[in-house]
């Protein structure tokens, strides 16, 4: 090759190597400033859920940001705005996926409950509890078969005495005294101290339960460990550490009943716990009928009694009749002193013996009256009345508990100096944002940021 030629072969080549570094500039200074603008947007996403709500979070161990923003509306340009100000200026918006602590009824609320209620308890203390589900399911359906034997023995009583035309006598009879007893306000029966009972009460309409909520946008998917029943048992005990009842009460809160609200949903304080009494005494009455029918002392009671007063009326045709009705009512009358230990902060046994029974069969004569002085007795390794409240969660929907519960957190957030606009359903517990900029002249570029609290 002639020297003119060589000449211009390496002219050649070292403007295809200076074009090729220079190539290899511009993609290295194109993809440092993508990684700005990327590290840029990070931060400013990370520092806009630095702003979670602080009295959510040391109140109900929950994080959100309440992008309202104390607005009393929500709109996306707010956290827009914020991002801007912590230096992701210069990009535009657009959120691809966005969830509010309500979304999916309450899921967001409760996963976030779960876990922390994992990292305070382990795993291992919420498995002792599962050890009660059997027992707690064999009572639901005991209390439901309770419930449809007494109706049923009821009615055959009343048509076999209407054949008769007869009626059994009121002495000594603690049939109709139960009757009366089941008719009248059962709070007045079952609380030592009636005149205590919280009169505190609320407007449901513009509750999260209630109302139409902000809704996310796009799903994130949902935690595998916040379903199935450890996670409801976890979820229950963070709802009874959190949420007040009526035997550990929040006074200065806007309901002093607050677990009573969240299984009932009733818009006053006694009505959501006279429905939890009826359906404890419901369970109760179950369980003690069970101990009844394999007790044989309390058996032959009851039938001394069913003789004494169907020979009244001469019909002793019905005493086996009369002697299942005196079991029913008894049983019933052993449940309303178990409510009362309960409502004492006592405990009670799950399933019954001769040494945690209670009531005497004469005491059903003055049960509810004037002459009723008796208290529930304090049942050693029995269950209080938290973990009763835990057995009816686990009959509830779950759902719509959580719905109850977020009531209640917003209920007490608004009472908060400057927090009058605050609203469940506008804190953000994740996002994922599409950001586009322009990196230089000719050069766009779109990518996706994303934060949570998981």
């Amino acid at each position: 090759m002639k020297r003119g030629e060589m000449t211009a072969f390496i002219s050649l080549v070292f403007v295809l190597l200076v074009g090729l570094i220079g190539a290899v500039i511009e993609s290295a200074s194109v993809q440092t400033a993508k990684n700005y603008r990327r590290a840029d947007m990070d931060r400013a996403l990370q520092s806009v859920f630095a702003e979670y709500h602080r009295e959510l979070l040391a109140e109900y161990d929950i994080f959100g940001i309440a992008a309202g923003y104390e607005t009393g509306t929500f709109s996306f340009e707010n956290i827009v705005n914020r991002l801007e100000f912590y230096e992701a200026a210069g990009m535009t918006q657009e959120p691809e996926k966005l969830q509010f602590l309500t979304d999916d009824d309450g899921q967001p609320f409760k996963e976030q409950a779960v876990k922390y209620m994992k990292s305070r308890m382990g795993v291992d203390l919420v498995e002792e509890l599962t050890g009660n589900c059997a027992v707690w399911e064999e009572q639901s359906q005991q209390s439901g078969s309770y419930e449809e034997q007494g109706s049923d023995i009821s009615q055959e009583l009343d048509s076999k005495l209407q054949e008769g035309e007869s009626e059994l006598p009121s002495e000594n009879n603690p049939l109709e005294n139960i009757s009366n007893i089941k008719k009248s306000n059962l709070l007045q029966v079952v609380i030592s101290n009636p005149e205590q009972l919280s009169q505190k009460q609320i407007s449901l309409g513009g509750l999260p339960s209630h109302r139409n909520l902000q809704k996310g946008i796009g799903r994130f998917p949902t935690k595998s460990d916040a379903q199935g029943k450890i996670s409801s048992l976890f979820f229950c005990q963070y709802l009874l550490e959190h949420f007040g009842n009526a035997v550990d009460q929040k006074k200065e809160n806007t309901l002093s009943y607050e677990m009573e609200y969240i299984l009932e949903g009733k818009e006053s304080d006694q009505q959501n716990l006279e429905a939890v009494v009826k359906k404890l005494l419901l369970m109760r009455s179950g369980a003690n009928y069970l101990y009844l029918l394999t007790d044989a002392g309390k058996q032959a009671e009851a039938e001394t009694l069913a003789v004494s007063l169907s020979t009244a009326i001469a019909l002793p045709v019905l005493t086996g009749l009369v002697k299942q009705a005196i079991l029913v009512a008894w049983a019933f009358g052993e449940a309303v002193m178990d409510i009362r230990a309960l409502l004492d902060g006592k405990r009670v046994a799950l399933i019954k013996t001769h040494d945690t029974w209670q009531l005497q069969l004469s005491g059903l004569l003055k049960l509810g009256t004037a002459g009723d002085q008796k208290e529930g007795m304090d049942a050693e390794g029995g269950l209080r009345y938290k973990e009763y409240l835990m057995f009816l969660f686990l009959l509830k929907s779950e759902q719509v508990c959580t719905m109850r519960a977020l009531d209640l957190i917003e209920m007490e957030m608004k009472k908060k100096p400057g927090e009058e606009t605050f609203q469940v359903d506008h804190c953000v517990t994740k996002l994922q944002v599409k950001s586009k900029c322009k990196i230089r002249r000719g050069v766009n570029y779109q990518f996706s940021t994303y934060f949570g609290y998981e």
